[in-house]
């Protein structure tokens, strides 16, 4: 099975200054054909006798012979594969949504995007203190890349800030590993209320209501104000449509840019404490090694249209808690089922298997007319436990 890991980079000044580079490059790719594509369908909308999209590789050919050797001649400061894959990339999201798997693609943003690019998998080579790259030379690391097997190349390795530190994420070959396995059949019922109940009794806090994870949420609103307000300060009038004239250009303002990197550092922070719950959840439940996890498959996406739950629901990470579960699982050769949509896990009585249709969801003790009487969510887990494909 193929895993992915990300190790922290430790660059000199002239390494980092080139991944600026090679991201702001794959950035502009990426929005170039972007920009060709919507231009290419525009003029088949006026006259049809025009092709409707453009092809990536007649893109990567254009700014290869055309672009980069006379107007920009910036892109050759970086490996080619960064411009290549990052067209890729922009072809990708357009493919994806025109198949309805997910939205029509946004132009990238210079403030507002993760930097990041892609680096040649063929020329990227494992070295004693960390890695050698196509033209970014050999770049030291804060832990020993994975060791691959004779002839065996990583997959899609990528650079990327996070606002503080440069990391580079690679996906390479791992054999599951054999172990003694229970025969048990575990279900795990997520929720606001705690993150992960199982069918065991095990129940696994919500972080997002621990001392440190509140504290620095009322920091994060506190520095958002000092940032809207320092904002305002520099606002001369508001134009079309509510858009606002500067007084001054907002990267030549020190004061915005240095309260910009402190709201980032907190939310950096609040990402890692979520991200860390998650993979110690995780890794605990499939360490019980049972023979079978069943999780819910939740319309998220449905239930973020509650305007009261939608930030909670965000914050618990639902999908990432369950892909982690899912790939720990094959990992250790663990049989992973999703629960229908449809299947009533809170509804159902866990005893006699009646379902009862008025649950309603401040109701957090389940009782039947049977006479059975058992936290709610323990009651979900159970069935979900009992649950069969």
């Amino acid at each position: 099975m193929l895993r992915a890991v990300r190790i922290k980079l430790l660059p000199t000044h002239e390494q980092e200054q080139l991944f600026w580079k090679s991201a702001g490059a794959a950035r502009w790719a990426y929005n170039y054909y972007l920009g060709l594509s919507e231009e290419t369908y525009e003029a088949h909308v006026k006259d049809s006798s025009l092709p409707k999209s453009v092809s990536e590789g007649v893109v990567r050919k254009h700014i290869n012979n055309e672009l980069k050797p006379t107007t920009h001649n910036w892109l050759k400061e970086v490996g080619s594969n960064v411009m290549k894959q990052a067209v890729k990339d922009a072809d990708t999201a357009r493919k994806r949504w025109f198949s309805g798997l997910a939205e029509k693609p946004k132009y990238k943003s210079k403030r507002k995007t993760k930097p990041s690019f892609y680096v040649n998998y063929e020329s990227l080579s494992r070295t004693k203190d960390g890695f050698r790259g196509e033209k970014i030379g050999e770049v030291k690391t804060s832990k020993h890349l994975p060791k691959l097997k004779k002839g065996a190349k990583y997959s899609n390795p990528r650079i990327s800030y996070d606002g503080k530190a440069w990391y580079l994420s690679v996906g390479y070959e791992v054999q599951p590993k054999s172990v003694e396995l229970t025969g048990e059949t575990i279900g795990v019922d997520v929720g606001i209320k705690s993150l992960a109940v199982t069918s065991v009794g095990q129940v696994y806090e919500n972080v997002n209501k621990t001392k440190e994870v509140r504290r620095l949420k009322k920091k994060l609103r506190r520095e958002q104000r000092k940032l809207s307000c320092k904002t305002e300060a520099n606002i001369k009038a508001y134009g079309k449509k509510r858009k606002p004239i500067w007084k001054r250009p907002l990267r030549e303002c020190k004061n915005i840019q240095k309260q910009n990197k402190v709201v980032q550092a907190v939310h950096r922070r609040l990402t890692n404490i979520r991200t860390n719950h998650l993979h110690q959840t995780s890794c605990e439940i499939v360490k019980t090694k049972p023979s079978q996890i069943v999780m819910e498959n939740l319309n998220v996406k449905g239930m973020m249209k509650n305007r009261h739950l939608s930030r909670a629901i965000a914050e618990q990470s639902w999908y990432e808690f369950k892909r982690q579960v899912r790939y720990k699982s094959e990992l250790y050769g663990i049989a992973f089922a999703e629960a229908d949509m449809r299947y009533p896990s809170s509804k159902k009585c866990s005893c006699c298997g009646k379902i009862k249709r008025d649950l309603k969801l401040k109701d957090r003790v389940y009782k039947c007319t049977c006479g059975f009487v058992l936290d709610r969510d323990l009651n979900a887990a159970i069935n979900l436990a009992h649950y069969r494909i």
